[in-house]
């Protein structure tokens, strides 16, 4: 990375700053003279949000910049090549402010002033790598333009008639450029448009709906409209039981330190002709209440999705369009919360939960160029990492976190991941520097797994026999367990020790973390992770097994032991015979909860129970993906329930967490699969199923797109597979020897048999 020769300062456009109160946006503008045109770089960035405009021109599409950091450690800066933007003589700069992330209400309490009071931009233009303008006290800072108020989970108060008249000197701040850093994400961007289409509910409320649920803002055109008119749009994901606009079931008032999200725009016509687009906030809806006395009618309106500039990687369609809007409704959640980081929803919360991008990193990676993302989070999970190693359920983290955030980090599941993901992106690209830039955080976070094992429990589990793997057994601490498992109350796993998730965790981190190690060839950490995990495995069957077996009515349990490996194979497939009747006893509904939830179909499928995998997937009363879509849903729910057969709704309806079923429906049911630690990186082994008569899913990896297809006709079965260009791999079809095969299409076709 460049190592930039800093002549800029930091400087702050507000005299006075009341911390209590939401803020304009302020302006700040400089002008400079250059004889002649050479290369020019401009390099910025603000403790807040900026647009920044050349001669009346928007610098670059990078909205919501600088992006989201734990900023009293670092901040990324911008590079844009600007040449084309200037002119000989006088050139005229100017900055627009506003809160961004740095201190608006967001995050899990609505907080305000998350990482800081003031704003601040910090601005260098290099002609042929010499500073020509820089932040300093030169500029000039107005506050009193048309932008009133702007917060990004709250969102703008506009007023049209105003322009920026009062300007006066800046603060120069003595802040560091120490943590000022060249980054390796990519731009949040306006992606897809939506026209509102306007409705009457049946109280005669006025409702845009823009036919999908997203993460973004609006726009909107007003022409004759008369100077001091008002429009007020407030926004939501979905209309309540009685067909009316609500925004109730992402509230959490009590929490909520302004008593509730308000996600509203309101905007002061001027004279004529009036265009507004959101600049500085963001929000999770579908559809707008429109108040005040301009005529509806003649508002022209967009929604606009906006999130990281990524591009689909993956497709799938199926003779079952409820199984086609599930999969787009996965993407759409995962569009909805990748905006910089991964957050869990674009409405309530808006955190990038580890747990979240734990369980959805396999499916992530397949539907979207998302690497980038997922890289920067993981270094934010590295700066909020504690000193004893625990990780933060959230990052980038709240300066101050409060008393909750500090005692419920550390979970098990959540914590995690950050050994998982890198894993996974690692799998998927065979890229190692990812294993090695997180290799220090994962054995923080392992040596951390280690003394809770070490620490005694009041009340142990097994109470009348000695356990003789103890040391490798967690029972203290506190954990999220399983989580929103169905018919459980989830906070009451919070108030007990949740020994067997907590134990299983240890042993697959574990030998997680010693594959990792042998791969970055620190043989003597892959040695002892791997004597680590295989006590922790002893002492997860010490207390979870009786005669061998997983006696329990909770999928999960049986799910956990399966996929981690901490089964022997007999007992594994006692333990799918065990999970495929608890789920045919509960009527193919499933009842696992947050991080198992992805793995019930796979495991199902891949110990011969297809049928019952099907089944699940194609539930449509919930709990299950389908009944979501039955009820009309453009994206994934938290909750399976999210509105219930009267119509209600409840909680955020734009989760992308439950949405890593997409994952199997690519490497499960088409079977397209990679992974460089295999024998082939590239596998097709499809997983077809009378249920769903054809299938056609494409992937888009290193080498070029693979393609699988299959179609069920008259008990026959026939499959177009495509291998890219760029390699060879296996196909493996069912009930067929596996084989390696060149790029082209291959066509197969064979005697249908349902297995």
């Amino acid at each position: 990375m460049k190592k930039m020769n800093w002549k800029a300062r930091w400087i702050n456009p507000e005299l006075i700053c009341d911390p209590t109160l939401h803020k304009p946006a302020s302006s700040l503008i400089n002008t400079f003279h250059i004889p002649e045109i050479k290369p020019a770089v401009l390099y910025i960035t603000a403790h807040g949000l900026y647009e920044v405009f050349l001669n009346g021109k928007r610098v670059g599409n990078f909205v919501l910049a600088p992006g989201s950091y734990n900023y009293k450690s670092h901040i990324a800066y911008q590079t844009y090549e600007v040449t084309d933007l200037l002119v000989v003589g006088e050139n005229r700069v100017e900055v627009l402010l506003g809160d961004g992330w740095y201190r608006s209400v967001s995050g899990v309490d609505g907080d305000r002033n998350i990482y800081g009071e003031d704003v601040a931009l910090f601005f260098q233009l290099e002609m042929e790598g010499k500073a020509v303008l820089v932040s300093d006290d030169s500029w000039k800072a107005a506050n009193d333009g048309p932008i009133l108020e702007n917060d990004m989970q709250q969102g703008e108060i506009i007023d049209a008639r105003r322009v920026y008249t009062n300007y006066h000197p800046v603060k120069v701040e003595d802040f560091s450029t120490d943590g000022l850093f060249d980054p390796a994400c990519i731009p949040i961007v306006e992606k897809e448009h939506f026209t509102g289409t306007l409705l009457t509910t049946p109280a005669g409320k006025k409702v845009f709906d823009f036919g999908q649920n997203l993460a973004g803002y609006i726009s909107f055109t007003v022409s004759n409209a008369k100077a001091g008119q008002k429009i007020i749009l407030s926004h939501g994901e979905t209309l309540d039981e009685n067909g009316e606009f609500t925004q109730e079931n992402f509230q959490d008032r009590k929490r909520h330190k302004e008593g509730g999200i308000r996600q509203q725009v309101i905007y002061t016509c001027k004279e004529g002709t009036n265009y507004y687009k959101t600049k500085f906030s963001i929000w999770g809806f579908r559809y707008a209440l429109f108040e005040g006395d301009v005529d509806p009618k003649s508002i022209c309106i967009e929604a606009v999705a906006v999130y990281s500039d990524m591009n689909e990687t993956a497709a799938f369609t199926c003779s079952d369009e409820r199984l086609n809007r599930l999969f787009r409704n996965c993407v759409w959640s995962m569009k909805s919360n990748f905006c910089d980081v991964p957050t869990d929803c674009p409405t309530r919360e808006r955190a990038a939960w580890t747990g979240d991008m734990g369980i959805f990193a396999h499916t992530g990676l397949y539907l979207m160029d998302c690497y980038p993302v997922v890289r920067k989070w993981l270094g934010e999970c590295r700066i909020a990492q504690y000193p004893d190693g625990k990780i933060a359920n959230i990052a980038p983290a709240n300066n101050n976190p409060g008393f909750f955030s500090k005692l419920l980090a550390g979970s098990v599941g959540w914590g995690d991941a950050v050994i998982s993901v890198p894993y996974e992106m690692y799998k998927q690209t065979g890229n190692t520097e990812i294993l090695a830039e997180n290799y220090d955080m994962m054995k923080r976070w392992y040596a951390f797994l280690e003394q809770r094992a070490k620490q005694r429990p009041k009340n142990p589990i097994k109470l009348l026999k000695r356990n003789p793997y103890r040391r490798f057994t967690i029972e203290t601490g506190i954990d999220y367990g399983e989580w929103c498992e169905p018919d459980i109350e989830s906070t009451n796993a919070m108030r007990t020790p949740q020994g067997k998730v907590a134990t299983a965790y240890f042993a697959y981190s574990g030998k997680l973390l010693s594959e990792i190690a042998a791969i970055l060839e620190k043989d003597e950490d892959a040695k002892r992770y791997a004597a680590l995990a295989r006590n922790a495995r002893k002492a997860y069957r010490f207390i979870a097994l009786e005669d061998g077996r997983i006696r329990t009515d909770r999928q999960a349990e049986l799910i956990r032991a399966i996929a981690f490996d901490l089964l022997d194979e007999n007992e594994k497939k006692t333990a799918a015979s065990d999970l495929n009747s608890l789920v045919i006893k509960n009527d193919y509904h499933l009842n696992t909860g947050f991080l198992s939830t992805p793995l019930l179909c796979p495991i199902l499928a891949e110990y011969g129970y297809t049928d019952t995998a099907f089944r699940v997937l194609l539930q449509d009363t919930a709990p299950g993906w389908l009944y979501a879509v039955k009820k009309g849903a453009t994206t994934i729910w938290e909750s399976w329930n999210g509105i219930d057969e009267k119509g209600k709704p409840s909680e955020s309806l734009n989760h992308y967490s439950k949405g890593a079923i997409a994952g199997w429906m690519l490497d499960g049911i088409a079977g397209i699969k990679v992974d460089v630690t295999a024998r082939k990186p590239l596998t097709i082994a499809p997983t077809p199923n009378e249920r769903i008569p054809h299938v056609k899913a494409s992937l888009h990896t290193e080498w070029g797109t693979a393609v699988s297809e299959y179609t069920i006709n008259n008990k026959e079965i026939c499959f177009a597979i495509t291998i890219p260009e760029g390699t060879d791999a296996i196909i493996q079809l069912p009930g067929k020897a596996a084989e390696i095969v060149g790029p082209g299409l291959h066509m197969y076709k064979e005697e249908y048999r349902n297995v």
